[in-house]
């Protein structure tokens, strides 16, 4: 088991934050994304690794609860560790915290995939990876993203509706 690994570190900054003066989702989902390219590139998954092999990643499932809200001028830190990892799947967490108070703003679980980037398919993740990445799993970051993101609802969207919907001609 190991200990979360710095992969980000920055500030809210006046235009990241909404109309109610909070740093917007979607700031939080790009403070994650670096953390997740930190987090990988520290794996070996570096933009050279990835070009010289034709391979890519892509994220298939990503899940946050935000805990607490970030206001301009806050210094954020991101640690990330490995959740699980499989053959060509991916699975890790990050958490987000307030460097000012050290409470934690948000967590995210995220599961990647790796990819052939010419066939568009799965593929297996270089042994040197796995060996790297299981170094890494880390004690901090339960299987379960139910148990990461407390907040989270416990069933994913509600069931597609029976028949399409209908919309009035214009």
């Amino acid at each position: 088991m190991s200990e979360l690994l710095l992969t980000y570190r920055g500030m809210v900054y006046p235009w990241q934050c909404d109309h109610m003066g909070h740093m917007n989702v979607m700031w939080y989902t790009g403070k994650f994304d670096e953390a997740s390219w930190q987090m990988l590139a520290r794996l070996g998954l570096t933009r050279s690794y990835m070009r010289e092999r034709n391979s890519m990643m892509a994220a298939v499932q990503q899940d946050t609860a935000f805990k607490r809200e970030l206001h301009a001028g806050d210094i954020v830190t991101i640690r990330s560790g490995i959740i699980e990892v499989r053959e060509k799947v991916v699975r890790f967490m990050h958490e987000m915290r307030d460097d000012g108070t050290g409470a934690v703003a948000a967590v995210s679980a995220v599961t990647g995939v790796h990819m052939d980037a010419e066939m568009r398919r799965a593929c297996a993740f270089p042994l040197d990876f796995l060996n790297r990445a299981r170094q890494f799993l880390s004690e901090h970051g339960p299987a379960d993203p139910e148990e990461i993101h407390d907040t989270l609802p416990q069933r994913s969207f509600p069931p597609a509706p029976s028949k399409p919907a209908t919309y009035p001609e214009m």
